[in-house]
């Protein structure tokens, strides 16, 4: 993902997305499993790789794709291919704090307390953790490598370390995750209520309209099965002094007033109960599967209102 803000530095990121032509290239890329070279983005497009290359240099440069030379078929060949699946930009700045923040990425396995039910299941990167539908393996050691899990119903609570120092005032909190239903296999349309928590705090509840299993997810494990869910829906909640926001949506009348502050950890918690309209499960995607290869980002904006005692 491309984190950019309004500063002059991502001038080449707006200037590459400032083209029809650009935008039908991260079509066709998005749409493809191997990268293309540039002979064949300039017959999908019906322009002379000439300037199929020249708006190719423009997206490199923006860091929204990625190249390298090979030699194949006798000749060598430019081939491109995503080197971003999302772009967020920044425009708000919390008040009195434009730069200042503690940031910390928690693993999908890290978890510190949970209860799961089937159709349940956690993988690492490289295999499967234990069996599926059996929540005994959610205690398995080896869960703290895991990068992907899921349940039918219930909630799982993670941890984060709180690096503010006396002096320092939270201005806004931010978490991000990739976030889908769980359904048996995956269906697209499988509606689950997930409601999310901090501190102890309800912040609020969306409601993901499915399990996305159609389309294989772009960092989804070549061992991974296609007949079961392939990724999520990216959501990013913000807690500031008015309220919730889940992607710029107000979502609750929540703000951080409301937050009980633990100096040393905050409590993140995610859940289905069992008595919500909806009980379609979740899926968490970590570093290493679905569409974005990150872990879930806590992120603390922060001003300085003392002197900080160390």
């Amino acid at each position: 993902m491309i984190r950019a803000t309004t500063e002059e530095q991502w001038l080449p990121l707006y200037e590459a997305l400032a083209s029809e032509v650009r935008l039908r290239i991260l079509r066709l890329l998005e749409t493809r499993e191997t990268p293309a070279n540039i002979k064949e983005l300039a017959a999908a497009l019906g322009l002379s790789s000439a300037i199929v290359t020249m708006h190719v240099r423009k997206l490199e440069k923006g860091g929204l794709i990625q190249t390298r030379m090979v030699r194949r078929d006798g000749g060598t060949h430019k081939l491109c291919e995503l080197a971003a699946a999302e772009v967020h930009i920044a425009v708000h700045q919390t008040q009195g704090n434009t730069a200042q923040y503690h940031e910390v990425f928690v693993p999908v396995g890290h978890y510190s307390e949970f209860e799961v039910h089937p159709t349940c299941g956690i993988a690492t990167k490289d295999k499967l953790i234990g069996q599926h539908d059996d929540p005994r393996y959610f205690l398995e050691p080896e869960r703290m490598y895991a990068h992907i899990l899921w349940f039918a119903e219930g909630y799982v609570s993670y941890r984060v370390p709180n690096y503010l120092l006396p002096g320092q005032q939270v201005d806004e909190i931010e978490i991000a995750v990739e976030i889908g239903s769980e359904a048996p296999g995956y269906n697209e349309n499988w509606p689950s209520d997930i409601h999310f928590h901090l501190n102890d705090v309800a912040l609020g509840v969306w409601t993901c309209p499915g399990d996305f299993g159609e389309k294989r997810g772009r960092y989804t494990p070549a061992w991974w099965h296609s007949s079961i869910n392939q990724h999520g829906l990216l959501k990013v909640l913000r807690l500031r002094r008015d309220g919730t926001y889940l992607d710029g949506q107000r979502l609750s009348d929540v703000g951080l007033g409301a937050i009980p502050v633990d100096r040393n950890q905050w409590t993140l918690r995610f859940s289905v109960p069992a008595d919500a309209q909806h009980v379609g499960g979740l899926t968490l995607y970590g570093e290493g599967f679905g569409n974005y290869n990150e872990d879930i980002r806590f992120k603390v904006y922060y001003r300085e209102t003392a002197p900080s005692v160390l």
